[in-house]
């Protein structure tokens, strides 16, 4: 892996000066912006349309113990380490920008509508507890009586304490009103809106002396940099001047995501969030403490294109038929679901790897050594949300001269040097 040569820029625009710039507003990018800042760092974030893209759609649901797959126990370890910090990072973030993120701390219901359902649940249950994992069967009465609008028909449902939400929406707004703020107390970047935002988009990073120094812009200019983070979602890979050999094996998995307004005669219409299998289909409904529920679950890895011809690999069109599945199972769980307003209907694509692992870390190259100057935080799938707090405490830490054993496995260049993965290893959610 070598070291590619930066080109000059030839822009006379303004060249702007931070120690971290973060390429990327999505969950990952705001939340290692807002960390690094928090470290007293000054911060560039970068991004033509930041918090559009997969967190725009994201369900928020922090579910380490639901989203536990076979085989991916060294994810488990960070997704459990996220968990972890959600509730001391949400205080920090709603007390820094005066607001609150909807972080809810209620539990998850795991709710099966058949036997065979049931037994997926159960299986999936035995995986959980041998990991140490708490998952406990209720009857359906019991279930009932916390959530009285379940189906009486349901085949059994868990209660999955440790699974709790945040409002990925909020979320990001929460982060730029802290980045803001803190500017306003010191100044921030000289440049930038609200002293940390650019709204542009990163062309290639720069290079001096075999370090990363920043990043070009598309538009002109520049950001220098001490450290560069690379947050950019699906858009990682086509950035130029990727250190020589580094390959992002990025994969595009679009999801359909429906948001319902309650009636308030409805309201609760749920209390906790609801993750369920309909004939051994994953769909969730998730409220929200504003009279609304997100409903959503559905995974493809075709893109839809928009009626004007313009989906990207970031958005793309909704499909007819993944709302119609999930209204359609929505309502075999929650049959008051026919009665609520339907608001909205996105789609967009989550970059997902070959084993549906985020790529974070440093560089390493062939003679030994990691790139300096640059960080990698991509590829988070379903878990960005989620993995929000662990991936901005990690990349502080490497910022500080600190790499922590555990988290090796998700090194960004571990897929480097091997043939092309053309495989799908797309996993349903329950």
């Amino acid at each position: 892996m070598g070291i590619p040569e930066s080109r000059p820029s030839g822009s006379a625009r303004t060249t702007l000066t931070a120690d971290v710039a973060v390429i990327g507003g999505g969950v990952i990018g705001h939340g290692i912006a807002w960390e690094a800042r928090r470290s007293g760092r000054s911060v560039v974030l970068v991004d033509d349309a930041p918090g559009s893209g997969a967190s725009w759609a994201a369900a928020g649901m922090l579910a380490p113990v639901s989203e536990l797959h076979y085989q991916e126990e060294d994810l488990l370890g960070l997704m459990l380490e996220a968990s972890r910090r959600w509730p001391q990072f949400a205080a920090d973030l709603a007390a820094a920008a005066g607001a609150g993120p909807g972080y809810l701390t209620t539990a998850t219901l795991a709710v099966g509508a058949d036997a065979a359902d049931r037994r997926a649940l159960m299986d999936l249950r035995e995986v959980q507890q041998a990991h140490g994992l708490t998952v406990e069967p209720l009857t359906v009465r019991e279930a009932r009586l916390r959530e009285p609008l379940l189906s009486p028909g349901i085949a059994c449902a868990l209660d999955t304490p440790a699974d709790h939400q945040v409002d990925p929406r909020r979320l990001i707004a929460c982060f730029r009103s802290a980045l803001a703020a803190r500017a306003g107390a010191d100044g921030g970047v000289e440049g930038a809106e609200d002293g940390f935002a650019l709204p542009d988009k990163a062309a290639a990073l720069e290079w001096t002396g075999g370090a990363v120094t920043g990043v070009r812009l598309a538009g002109g200019g520049s950001v220098r940099a001490a450290e560069t983070v690379l947050a950019s979602g699906m858009a990682a890979p086509a950035l130029d001047n990727l250190p020589a050999g580094l390959r992002l094996p990025l994969r595009p998995v679009h999801g359909d995501i429906l948001r319902l307004a309650v009636p308030r005669h409805l309201r609760p219409l749920l209390t906790s969030s609801l993750r369920g299998l309909v004939r051994g289909v994953p769909v969730y409904i998730v409220p929200r403490d504003d009279g609304t529920v997100v409903i959503g679950a559905t995974q493809r890895e075709d893109s839809l294109a928009a009626g004007d011809g313009a989906a990207s690999s970031a958005g793309g069109g909704v499909s007819a038929g993944g709302v119609y599945q999930l209204l359609r199972d929505a309502q075999v769980l929650l049959p008051a679901v026919a009665e609520l307003e339907l608001l909205e209907c996105t789609a967009r694509a989550r970059p997902a790897t070959p084993d549906n692992a985020p790529l974070l870390g440093r560089v390493g190259v062939a003679r030994g050594g990691d790139v300096p100057g640059l960080i990698i935080a991509t590829g988070f799938f379903r878990h960005g949300v989620l993995l929000t707090p662990a991936a901005a405490a990690i990349c502080r830490s490497l910022m500080d001269g600190t790499a922590d054993p555990r988290w090796e496995p998700f090194l960004p260049d571990r897929f480097s040097g091997t043939a092309p993965d053309t495989s799908s290893t797309l996993k349903e959610t329950a």
